[in-house]
């Protein structure tokens, strides 16, 4: 993934040269880094040899279709946000495109802001993902820590060197490992954004699975509100706005735990400071 102070980059698959050159100028006046070709097959090149956050394609093209191109990007690199665009619309295609996991779906001669106000969103769904998938590389590294003593060592892992390790291993957990993590009193179930106490299942909000897990992976300090907002939004803010930013979610946290079991209070609050998972069998 692209460092924080990078610019997000951008893939646009096109075959006509003038609608590649138009969407590039499009993102680019706003700061994203751009890289342009003419069919799937390049594409696919670019893609095993840098990371992107989105792809632009183009539906009809000669060789490989940009359905096709859909297709394998969710296969090969699932975090990446692919936009699908035609100037042959049709609710078939739509469909189909939405079923395999496009993020959006324009109508060519696309405005500018439409554009734009896609790609930026494609931008946030993908970031959000990779921060999930470091999150649970954290959490999965230090499962048997989660039910010891806290180690130190374990407790100031941060996302960059989880990210350097995340390279170094499979960072996709067996399908098995995926069906449930116990954390104290509670299960989590990470691809499902749910959790559980007793016999109760809980849904979460992806912030609020994030934020579990982040202060799950650094159990034994206190994490800063600004440091929440930094690793699970993804932006820079103060502490005295990122507290406002936070408390809300910590709030329906704890709200959603307790209805479901009123002994159960996993998240302590550091006046001041800001918050820690409390100790757990």
């Amino acid at each position: 993934m692209a460092k924080k102070d990078e610019p997000s980059r951008i893939l646009v698959v096109d075959d006509e040269g003038a609608i590649r050159y138009s969407v590039s100028k499009t993102l680019q006046r706003v700061g994203y880094r751009v890289d342009a070709v003419e069919s799937a097959e390049n594409a696919l090149e670019l893609l095993a040899e840098h990371t992107f956050d989105v792809v632009l394609t183009d539906i009809r093209m000669g060789g490989i279709s940009g359905v096709e191109l859909l297709s394998k990007i969710r296969d090969l690199y699932p975090d990446v946000s692919v936009i699908l665009m035609t100037g042959y619309a049709s609710l078939d295609t739509a469909v189909e495109s939405l079923r395999l996991g496009a993020h959006d779906y324009l109508i060519k001669p696309s405005s500018s802001p439409d554009i734009r106000d896609s790609v930026k969103r494609g931008v946030e769904r993908t970031q959000g993902m990779r921060r999930r998938r470091r999150l649970l590389s954290m959490i999965y590294a230090s499962a048997e820590e989660l039910t010891e003593e806290p180690d130190p060592s374990v407790s100031q892992i941060s996302l960059a060197e989880a990210e350097e390790r995340s390279r170094q291993m499979d960072t996709t957990p067996p399908a098995g490992s995926l069906a449930a993590m116990e954390l104290g009193p509670l299960v989590l179930y990470p691809g499902r954004y749910q959790i559980s106490v007793g016999e109760k299942n809980i849904e979460l909000t992806p912030t609020e699975f994030d934020l579990l897990l982040y202060l799950a992976a650094h159990r034994g300090r206190v994490v800063s509100c600004a440091e929440l907002v930094r690793e699970v939004r993804g932006y820079l803010t103060d502490e005295t706005e990122a507290r406002e930013v936070i408390r809300p979610h910590v709030s329906n946290l704890r709200r959603k735990i307790k209805v479901n079991n009123e002994n159960v209070d996993l998240i302590v609050n550091v006046r001041g400071v800001g918050y820690r998972l409390a100790d757990v069998d």
